[in-house]
């Protein structure tokens, strides 16, 4: 007879089986992530044995995590680095795909409280790099990927404005390799509030920067290392004309005239590497 492990063991005594779509967590971590809203006690939805990892390393709280049946395994490896407080459950395989939007999912997923960061605490940071301030940009990818550069590159933070995929969306958590839970991140979709947001970047001598494909001041040519925010605008349409008026200065990307333009990730991690570039 085989005997069992003692991760194993610490598994089978720490797992709670759920049976039921109406358990409350389960319909927490369902709206959560078809929403790609917090849940109403803050708390954002998460999937995937690397993001739990990442989210784990960066310190974050964890209200439950979620096990797949067919992959109890996985569970082995995470109960040693969750601390006793942490519900942890298991679902059938028929539950646990109904709660999480993955056309392959890993079998783990959890609710977790991000970090919560204010307009001052990131006009502080500007020591370290630009904010990026993202209007209108829509394809999860790109966000993620901004996400990533803005943390990898030097970033104050990271402003989502109208129009702009939410943060929470489990697409952008993918693509930004779990910096989503690291660099500060600012969501301000009113038009009061963005106005206000503009006014304190004034106030505090940053300049605003937008980016355009077509014409501006070269990026080569444009300063990046003083107190900057920059402005990315929406992967079809750019920014909005209202918002342009009021940019100190327009920089371009040189590319080849075959291509129209770049998207919003690769052009922001290009600006974001200049802006590093120039600091250095």
């Amino acid at each position: 007879m085989a005997k069992t492990s003692e991760s194993e063991f610490t598994a089978q005594h720490r797992l709670r089986r759920i049976e039921g779509r109406h358990n409350a967590l389960v319909k927490q971590l369902r709206q959560a992530f078809w929403h790609a809203e917090l849940t109403e006690e803050g708390d954002c939805a998460i999937e995937g044995m690397r993001i739990i990892e990442e989210a784990i390393r960066s310190g974050l709280r964890f209200r439950a995590v979620f096990f797949r049946d067919s992959a109890q395994e996985r569970a082995q490896r995470l109960l040693p680095q969750l601390g006793a407080h942490v519900e942890t459950l298991l679902l059938p395989d028929k539950l646990f795909d109904g709660a999480v939007p993955s056309d392959t999912p890993q079998g783990v997923a959890a609710l977790v409280r991000l970090k919560q960061f204010s307009t001052d605490h990131v006009i502080e940071r500007i020591s370290v790099g630009p904010i990026m301030v993202l209007v209108g940009v829509q394809d999860p990818g790109n966000v993620g990927t901004i996400l990533r550069s803005a943390e990898a590159l030097g970033s104050a933070g990271v402003l989502l404005g109208e129009g702009t995929v939410s943060p929470f969306n489990s697409k952008v958590i993918r693509a930004s390799a779990g910096s989503v839970f690291r660099i500060p991140i600012l969501i301000e979709k009113s038009a009061n509030g963005f106005e206000t947001l503009l006014e304190a970047l004034r106030s505090h001598s940053v300049r605003l920067l937008a980016t355009s494909s077509h014409k501006g001041t070269k990026l080569s040519e444009a300063n990046l290392a003083d107190s900057v925010a920059i402005f990315v605008g929406s992967e079809g349409s750019g920014l909005p004309r209202a918002l342009l008026a009021k940019m100190d200065d327009t920089i371009v990307i040189p590319h080849t005239p075959q291509v129209e333009s770049l998207n919003a990730g690769v052009a922001g991690s290009i600006v974001l590497y200049e802006a590093s570039r120039q600091r250095k």
